[in-house]
């Protein structure tokens, strides 16, 4: 079997990356972290999950991230699957995050956001345990 176990990212924030994951996962923690030489460069580094998954979230990154709506090679966004959309989102207002844009269907509602350093980020409910209502391409 395989199996996604971290995303590592590279951000220009660390305490605004961790405090925009952190208000989309508050039952996650901070595994583990340190810093480290890379290429001439100090960075401090972090990894923020649970004992199965994890995003490793390291500071130094410099430039923009990828136009969105342009067609750049690079990562379009990820996505992440919750239980209760809405307490998600309130928790993100609450933290000062806003929905970038998003839709609701009769199987599954999402709502995007873009994250401090740029990377967009969808979180889906879906609302049927059918795995051809859940992954409908109508």
């Amino acid at each position: 079997m395989l199996r996604l176990e971290h995303i590592n990212m590279v951000v220009t924030d660390l305490d605004q990356s961790l405090k925009f994951y952190h208000a989309a996962f508050p039952h996650w923690r901070v595994r583990g972290s340190g810093s480290m030489d890379w290429y001439g460069k100090t960075k401090k580094w972090l990894h923020f999950g649970d004992d199965y998954f994890y995003l490793s979230i390291n500071d130094g990154g410099e430039g923009e991230n990828r136009h969105l709506k342009g067609h750049s090679v690079g990562l379009a966004h990820i996505g992440f699957v919750t239980e209760n959309l809405a307490a998600l989102i309130k928790r993100l207002a609450d933290a000062g995050f806003e929905v970038d844009h998003g839709g609701e269907s009769k199987f599954r509602n999402n709502a995007y956001y873009i994250d401090p350093d740029g990377f967009e980020i969808e979180f889906v409910e879906y609302l049927s345990d059918l795995p051809a209502e859940r992954n409908g391409y109508e």
